[in-house]
């Protein structure tokens, strides 16, 4: 036994242990986050409930949202009359009925002795909507300016409204905000000329453009209200829903698995590529994906060099001596600093100072509106460039010392200088660690939220940093993260319970670039290895 154990096995037994168990417990909360995430998207049946409490009978449509078991005892000190239960326990059911502004709430409690019976509902449609969440019934009749048309006309008008809806969005997002930048450059002409009068005429033409562009979409919205659906919800009453809120009908009793399928797919697909709605409870998440991708790609372009010119630096040029280890012991400590810290020093530094300094050279016309002077994108990738540098200065620096010292002297002796040294041979070879280093450093500045909280993100954001406007990229302008967005949803929500499955889904997102990075990041390494392993021999 004492020789089993001096030579080391049960450590390497121990170690083995350690990390199958550490795969399984990140592969299982995998499971659970993609789970939970994605299963929001497949159309759950609707129950319809008939319920009988305290001598009044009542139905309740909706789907099954979650099943919880609670003690008795606990149900009788809320008040609750508890004389007809039987055992000690019971089941307590929170069934999702949406209908938010017809009921007030989204969700409904029942216990299980107050259910008479529980059955699928027939012909019951969800309904997503523009505004107030999902509604649960029965669509009854269809109306065109206040004449009934058939039913079967539904599916064309909600194809329609989608049309309308496409060239409202455009209008938008294209003339609109064409003419308010030509708005904006004429005030700042006249602000620097000082003379006001002279652009009267060229006013007059914008203000006429805007009034077109105000009918056009006055004229577009009166085309989607002519439409609407009457539903009869769960309490007989019937009600007339605009055609112009209405995103999508299915009947989730009716569907076969392929439709399932088909819905699900369909579903998981808007949810990437729409705009949020309703305080990011509802809708997409697309705005988010393209902040966090673009800031990410940023920083790269920042901390590369930069990561690499030190490390370079450090191992090739500088002296082994006190200054030297005061530098690296600063860029140890560096890895360590809560990231908070560095928003911190992101919002006085480059923001109050360096932003306002730019705004104070370039933009001063447009003072005391900021234009660099408050938190952006450019600004958030500076932040997190800081960051990760030293990640990128180690990885970078430990690929460097790698590399045989005989390889530096053989590419000397064939007269090659140390720049072309440097260049041609040893900075290739150090690439599979250059190219790790930046990797992790994106995933881990693809996951990070506290910083940005200071220096750019926002809860929503009006545009996306990237659009057809010169100069085509604004990187002063605020954006959404993958981060934030699950942060705000999970902890600041209206709707905290409606909105718990999103949370799940962004969050599975998130983990899911991440984890592909850090894939990349093997791949890349190992590739550069072996392509570079001839060299090394």
């Amino acid at each position: 036994m004492n020789r089993w154990l001096k030579s080391g096995a049960p450590w390497v037994w121990l170690t083995a242990g350690a990390v199958s168990l550490s795969l399984i417990v990140v592969l299982g909360l995998l499971l659970l986050i993609g789970w939970k995430g994605l299963g929001y998207f497949w159309p759950a049946p609707v129950y319809q409930f008939e319920i009988e409490q305290n001598g009044y009978q009542s139905t309740i449509i909706g789907e099954l949202y979650e099943r919880k078991t609670v003690p008795v005892n606990q149900l009788a000190e809320a008040g609750i009359d508890t004389s007809g239960f039987e055992g000690d326990k019971t089941s307590r059911y929170v069934i999702k009925t949406g209908n938010r502004d017809v009921l007030g709430s989204d969700f409904v409690t029942v216990l299980e002795p107050h259910i008479i019976s529980q059955q699928p509902a027939k012909g019951v449609a969800v309904i997503e909507r523009l505004n107030n969440g999902r509604f649960y019934g029965f669509p009854v009749g269809l109306t065109d300016d206040g004449v009934e048309i058939p039913l079967q006309e539904l599916e064309a008008s909600l194809e329609q409204a989608d049309i309308v809806r496409d060239l409202i969005r455009q209008i938008e997002q294209t003339d609109l905000v064409d003419l308010n930048r030509q708005f904006e450059q004429l005030n700042a002409k006249a602000r620097q000329q000082g003379d006001d009068e002279q652009f009267i005429g060229e006013r007059q033409l914008l203000e006429q453009r805007f009034v077109q562009i105000e009918q056009q979409l006055l004229t577009l919205h009166q085309q989607l209200n002519h439409d609407s659906v009457i539903v009869r919800e769960m309490t007989g009453q019937e009600i007339a829903l605009p055609i112009e809120q209405i995103l999508d009908i299915w009947y989730p009793n009716d569907l076969t698995m392929a439709g399932k399928l088909v819905h699900w797919a369909r579903q998981l697909g808007h949810f990437v590529s729409d705009d949020p709605r309703e305080a990011n409870t509802e809708g997409g998440v697309f705005p988010a994906i393209f902040g966090t991708v673009f800031m990410v790609l940023l920083m790269s372009v920042i901390v590369t060099p930069l990561g690499v010119l030190a490390a370079v630096y450090l191992h090739e040029y500088a002296g082994k001596n006190t200054f030297t280890k005061l530098i690296r012991v600063a860029v140890i400590n560096l890895a360590g600093v809560p990231s908070i810290v560095y928003g911190v020093f992101g919002l006085g530094f480059f923001v109050y100072i360096v932003g306002a300094q730019i705004d104070d050279l370039f933009f001063a016309d447009q003072l005391p509106a900021p234009t660099f002077g408050t938190p952006g994108i450019l600004w958030s990738a500076l932040t997190l460039a800081i960051l990760t540098l030293p990640v990128v200065i180690v990885s970078t620096e430990e690929g460097l010392a790698r590399i045989p010292n005989s390889i530096r002297h053989g590419s000397l002796a064939l007269g090659a200088t140390q720049a072309e040294t440097l260049w041609r041979t040893v900075l290739p070879m150090a690439s599979p660690a250059i190219m790790t280093g930046l990797i992790l450093a994106v995933a881990r500045a693809a996951g990070e939220v506290a910083p940005l909280m200071l220096v750019g993100v926002v809860k929503m954001a009006p545009s996306l940093p990237i659009d057809g406007q010169f100069p085509y990229l604004h990187l002063d302008r605020k954006f959404m993260h993958l981060g934030y967005h699950i942060y705000d949803v999970g902890f600041q929500s209206p709707n905290v319970e409606a909105a718990r499955p999103l949370v799940y889904a962004t969050s599975f997102l998130l983990v899911t670039v991440i984890v592909g990075l850090n894939l990349t990041a093997i791949g890349i390494r190992n590739h550069l290895r072996e392509k570079f392993r001839s060299l090394e021999q």
